[in-house]
């Protein structure tokens, strides 16, 4: 898998979720197979350009939406991967959860000092 697949991929997922969708709501405004956002969502598809403006047209957002305040810089993956992955579970949970997630991490950090 690419960086760039994954980038976008795990964009397209932040999008998503941001607008509250399943990937079956996105899949049936796309006009495409939920299995198959899945797989795109974590950048196990090589899709289209096609394909891409499909998943935008689901989403209702222009390109640039997609891909503002994104840093391409593949030197720092992990710690980016770690950051979307945590606003990835961080946008499907309410203030409390929020609230205990940022607690734990803490504890979690004072362990690795």
């Amino acid at each position: 898998m690419t960086d760039l697949r994954r980038i976008v991929g795990n964009r397209i997922r932040l999008v998503r979720k941001e607008q509250g969708l399943t990937q079956q709501e996105l899949a049936d405004r796309s006009g495409l197979d939920d299995a198959y956002i899945g797989g795109i969502e974590r950048g196990e598809r090589n899709f289209t350009i096609d394909t891409l403006d499909k998943v935008l047209n689901g989403l209702n957002i222009k390109p640039d939406e997609l891909f503002s305040g994104m840093s391409l810089n593949f030197n720092q993956d992990s710690k980016r991967d770690a950051l979307e992955e945590l606003v990835s579970i961080a946008v499907t949970l309410n203030s409390d959860q929020i609230a205990a997630l940022n607690r734990i991490n803490r504890e979690i950090l004072k362990t690795m000092k």
